[in-house]
């Protein structure tokens, strides 16, 4: 059976003038995912979002959220999608509960639906308790909730969330992705962030936009193996004399990191194989340096990104 898709874009391009925001871009999000939805700023991300959710329509292209086209069924997709934007649109006089039966209203939903879903989404949100409280005096973290709160409020089957954790303390943010990850299977979330360990933590594949285009996409760990690995070793000894024997050795490419000291922590990138560390091993022996540590590790999600928007930035 072929896997169900929630978000599909195709061809997607928007302009503004001579401005090309969006660059004819296509990608699907399968049923019940979290996808990472990242970019540096103006790559094109918050375009794609606002076309998604109805607020503009695109050039050239189509796309299409819970099986409903977003210009000729703009009404259906707003039914089926929940949206959280980087500045939570809240009133602060109202109290929590006001306020999420003012939103079910605007939704259409009778009072015994939305007295049933508050419930529902003021437990998952962790908001129980707060439900009179007066928004203007709650936390950040705790204003976050209700904006989440309110997204879910009509139980859609698509979720976006736009920069969801940013200004929130680390507690915060831990509660935040614990409550992301947890919606998955029951709803389709596109997550854009700046927060790269965050979209390792939650998501299961991502997109990754530049300059209107996308550049890569994949699961977090197929991003990270395209830009193969390193070896990392500490070795005490010289430093200036590790790192250029280090460097002599023919397959490696680069050598980063820095000394402390007596103590070399450096990271080598070029071919990667047993043998190499061999010789890396071997060329520390000779010269009596010690060897403190000697391991493959492969580039963080974060590395990876930047390299990817780097080469796509100097290519323009």
């Amino acid at each position: 059976m072929p896997e169900a898709i929630d978000i599909s874009v195709d061809r997607l391009s928007k302009t503004y003038g001579n401005l090309v925001a969006v660059n004819n871009i296509s990608f699907e999000v399968p049923r019940g995912t979290i996808v990472g939805f990242l970019g540096p700023n103006g790559a094109g991300k918050t375009t794609t979002i606002r076309i998604l959710t109805c607020y503009m329509p695109p050039n050239a292209g189509s796309a299409r959220v819970a099986g409903f086209d977003v210009f000729h069924e703009s009404l259906k997709v707003r039914e089926n999608i929940g949206y959280l934007p980087e500045s939570t649109p809240l009133y602060p006089e109202m109290r929590v509960e006001e306020f999420l039966h003012f939103r079910g209203k605007l939704r259409g939903m009778d009072r015994a639906a939305r007295t049933k879903r508050i419930s529902e989404v003021v437990a998952r949100c962790w908001l129980t308790g707060r439900e009179r409280s007066c928004i203007g005096t709650l936390s950040k973290g705790y204003r976050q909730r209700v904006g989440i709160a309110d997204a879910l409020l009509h139980n859609p089957r698509v979720l976006v969330l736009d920069e969801p954790t940013v200004g929130l303390d680390p507690a915060q943010i831990r509660e935040a992705r614990k409550l992301i990850a947890g919606l998955a299977g029951d709803h389709t979330v596109l997550l854009s962030t700046h927060i790269l360990p965050e979209v390792e933590m939650v998501c299961q594949r991502v997109i990754i936009i530049a300059r209107g285009r996308i550049v890569a996409q994949g699961t977090p760990e197929e991003l990270k193996n395209r830009s193969g690995s390193g070896i990392r070793v500490e070795v005490k000894g010289p430093a200036d004399q590790v790192r250029s024997a280090l460097k002599a050795i023919p397959g490696i490419d680069t050598v980063d990191g820095q000394a402390e000291g007596s103590i070399s922590k450096l990271v080598l990138r070029g071919k990667t194989s047993s043998e190499l560390r061999e010789q890396i091993a071997g060329t520390i022996a000779q010269r009596g340096w010690a060897l403190r540590e000697l391991r493959t590790e492969g580039v963080s999600l974060e590395e990876f990104f930047v390299q990817i928007t780097d080469t796509e930035t100097a290519a323009a």
